[in-house]
């Protein structure tokens, strides 16, 4: 499709893209091409040929890829990437037009903030995601490893003493090390084998939800801090539903990776935004995001600061949420 292809080549151009001009054409081109997106614009009476801001755009909720195919076009998925949950939770999933185009968004988004991945020794340390087919962080994990020019990258289940072993050899030859994992098995790690890892880059996923006792994410790093003997404790934020993660550094303090953004909106009227520094519900922008829906509305509460970098604070309670009636009649 021409006009995709056309917009996938701007995104991936240049950094410096005019990206509120860049979403605006995505939307144009989405609300055309994506059925139910589509339908929903309809349902709130909004002409598309008016939108011209970001704060404009209608956002999906992220509940529809519970229970729709939310794609933008008529093709076959190569994948679907599919939501944790348990045997009683209905799980999202993304249907994914291109594995290749989802390995280059997350590649930019890492590499915009950490330099060339083939310069790190990746170690996934990812249990239960490696236990289940559909998960796009393990996608995303085994691409990061093919890349890595160190042979010492790879997956981890639960040899714990084989991996600080090898986390040690790197730190002794002063191999750059990501370690990234999800939280229960970093803290299981850590427990029964505290080391001093000072020189490593630790990366939590998130992934307490039914494994252990939830924590708060300052409350995990205090922990992994203490027991790895770090400053700071990096994260990524990512989604079944996107194409694009966010990375913070530390602190639990999040920056945008060139083909995103985030918005707060106010919790009781999802339809206006709150000031920055104020607390409320996260709207994700993700131009890579092309094939399904670029625009989600999500259950997370988050806090933007004046530079752009924001907070995840927790999920929003769905009590709260007010002016969300027309969505009941679609889904």
């Amino acid at each position: 499709m021409l006009v995709r292809d056309q917009l996938i080549q701007q995104i991936f151009s240049s950094s410096t893209f005019d990206f509120e001009q860049l979403a605006i054409q995505v939307f144009v081109y989405q609300a055309e091409h994506n059925p139910l997106y589509n339908e929903y614009i309809k349902l709130l009476n909004i002409n598309v040929n008016q939108v011209k801001k970001l704060t404009q755009i209608p956002f999906l909720p992220i509940q529809f890829f519970k229970t729709h195919e939310v794609k933008t076009g008529t093709w076959e998925a190569e994948t679907v990437f599919t939501s944790s949950g348990t045997t009683s939770s209905t799980t999202s999933k993304h249907y994914v037009r291109s594995l290749e185009l989802y390995d280059k968004t997350t590649v930019l988004g890492f590499e915009s903030q950490y330099g060339p991945i083939e310069d790190f020794a990746i170690f996934a340390l990812l249990p239960s995601y490696l236990e289940r087919k559909g998960s796009s962080l393990v996608r995303m994990a085994d691409h990061f490893i093919k890349k890595s020019k160190y042979e010492e990258s790879g997956f981890y289940l639960d040899d714990y003493p084989g991996l600080i072993d090898e986390l040690l050899k790197c730190t002794t030859r002063q191999i750059p090390v990501l370690l990234l994992g999800v939280s229960f098995a970093l803290l299981e790690l850590g427990e029964l084998h505290p080391t001093n890892l000072a020189n490593i880059n630790i990366m939590e996923t998130g992934g307490m939800k039914g494994r252990r006792k939830e924590l708060t994410r300052a409350e995990l790093h205090q922990q992994l801090s203490k027991y790895f003997h770090l400053q700071k404790i990096n994260s990524e934020y990512g989604m079944t539903e996107l194409m694009s993660q966010f990375y913070s550094k530390g602190d639990g303090i999040f920056n945008s990776s060139p083909t995103m953004r985030m918005l707060v909106r106010d919790v009781t009227d999802p339809f206006s935004y709150v000031k920055n520094s104020k607390a409320g519900a996260i709207n994700i922008i993700d131009l890579s995001n092309i094939d399904s829906c670029s625009f989600i509305a999500t259950d997370d509460l988050g806090r933007k600061k004046e530079d752009d970098s924001f907070e995840v604070l927790g999920r929003v309670d769905q009590s709260d949420i007010r002016g969300c009636n027309l969505l009941v009649a679609y889904s």
